[in-house]
């Protein structure tokens, strides 16, 4: 059979006939539930937050299924079988916890063993274009096809959920990610997903047309936002904490952003528009011991047009790189624009960087135009000067184990921090038809936050030791 679905029960009593809820959002651990193994192709069904899950190798959503998962369930990836579930194109997955309660994916190892690349990771894919001709999403077998031509695809609903130690390098540039987004539709509802301590990059989006906001990246091991393939959705409101101890041979980077495998000029170009994205890189200070394959805030490559806004990115050691001279063409033609942003370098690294005919005085005459940039100063310093722009120095990963990070940061901006002001959303990019009604242009602040910390409530930034439950 397609799909295999087996019950069987860890303990037959439970301490307490209905939940009770943790500050995490999810049930005490002072009972215990029944777990069910989901392996092959699913069927309809809901996925009910009185029992948990466990996926055994990849599981998928197929062509015509909608899979609902209640708020507030636990769904574990096997580490053994290196599992994945996978929405594949015309299925529908409805994960939409809430704040109280959300949706989380994690680990099936035992409380405190838990490591980036347990299980593969959350895979979603749809029909919306791409600018490559029939791409195979990464890591999947039996070969899964992504991408077509309706832009207004619907592959779901995700909000309020959280996807931990997940993302698997299975060969080199054979990797899953903690999600993966292979042409998937503006119809889909993306928004409040966090991922942490993943096996490789973050969020990938391989072309596509889906939009998201309030999303969260950390402490993964590769990039946090990649961004390929022809995407054109729009993001706002991001947040990026690195973990200094680690980072991917090929580099590490917060934004990492391509047109396509290689610089060939093939069209729709990637022109994702992300607004409002803070970065907390991982040298807060020049003193900072870190792997030295954490590289750049930005590194647009390949014919990439990617367009970044009002956002602020610290303490990587290259601040923002063009890879090819093709790079500095679609942003000197306005393709891509990079405008009313922050950059913040620490002492001694490198602030432009060029490669393959870009040269670095054009990516610098580039960027000081429209945005800014400032070093970060030696040593015990950098505090007073992150505090000036309202950032919070506590909330860099730097001084912290991956056991002692706080699992309840506050990333609100300090008050009189020159962030809370200077937004603007004047260039003609955010008049275009499929982003005029997406980005909140109210807002006033740089960066993912003002006076309000929306990850407060749903989020876990410290999830090694959460008992989901008691194994």
């Amino acid at each position: 059979m397609k799909k295999s679905l087996r019950f069987f029960v860890l303990v037959t009593l439970l301490a307490l006939t209905f939940s009770c809820i943790e500050d995490n959002g999810v049930p005490d651990n002072k009972q215990q539930e029944t777990l069910v193994e989901l392996e092959g192709n699913l069927t309809t069904r809901t996925l009910t937050a009185d029992k948990q899950y466990l996926l055994k190798g990849q599981v998928f959503i197929p062509d015509g299924v909608t899979v609902t998962i209640e708020p507030g369930t636990i769904i574990y990836g096997e580490k053994r079988t290196r599992s994945l579930l996978i929405v594949d194109r015309g299925g529908k997955l409805i994960a939409r916890g809430t704040k109280e309660r959300p949706i989380v994916m994690t680990s099936s190892q035992a409380v405190g063993e838990r490591d980036r690349g347990d299980w593969g990771g959350l895979v979603i894919l749809g029909r919306a274009r791409t600018n490559q001709v029939d791409p195979s999403i990464e890591g999947v077998s039996p070969q899964r096809i992504f991408g077509g031509d309706n832009d207004e695809d619907n592959s779901g609903e995700f909000q309020y959920l959280r996807v931990e130690y997940a993302g698997i390098e299975l060969t080199p540039n054979n990797e899953t990610n903690s999600v993966t987004m292979g042409g998937v539709g503006r119809g889909t509802f993306f928004e409040n997903v966090m991922v942490s301590f993943g096996g490789d990059d973050g969020f990938e989006w391989f072309g596509g047309t889906v939009n998201g906001k309030y999303l969260i990246s950390h402490s993964t091991w590769d990039d946090d936002l990649d961004i390929d393939y022809g995407y054109s959705g729009n993001v706002q409101f991001a947040l990026v904490v690195r973990n200094p101890s680690y980072a991917d041979q090929s580099q590490s980077n917060a934004f990492e952003a391509d047109n396509g495998p290689n610089d060939n000029d093939v069209q729709p170009y990637t022109t994702g528009t992300f607004s409002n994205v803070t970065v907390y890189g991982p040298r807060d200070r020049s003193t900072r011991s870190i792997n030295a394959n954490n590289f750049h805030s930005m590194d647009l490559r390949r014919r990439t047009a990617v367009s970044i806004f009002n956002s602020v990115m610290a303490s990587f050691p290259v601040g923002l790189r063009f890879n090819t001279a093709s790079v500095t063409a679609q942003y000197n033609g306005g393709t891509g624009v990079l405008s009313n942003n922050i950059l913040l370098v620490p002492t001694g690294g490198t602030n432009y960087a060029a490669g393959g005919g870009a040269v670095v005085a054009d990516v610098q005459a580039y960027w000081t135009a429209n945005n800014t940039t400032a070093t970060i100063p030696a040593a015990e310093a950098s505090d007073d000067f992150f505090r000036g722009y309202g950032l919070r120095p506590e909330n860099f990963f730097g001084p912290y184990t991956v056991q002692t990070y706080p699992n309840n940061p506050n990333f609100s901006l300090l008050a009189n921090g020159s962030l809370a002001s200077g937004a603007s959303f004047s260039n003609a990019k955010f008049n275009e038809p499929n982003r005029t009604n997406f980005f909140d242009k109210n807002v006033q602040f740089k960066g993912a936050f003002g006076s309000t910390d929306w990850t407060d409530g749903w989020a876990e930034f410290n999830p090694l030791n959460v008992e989901y439950s008691k194994k």
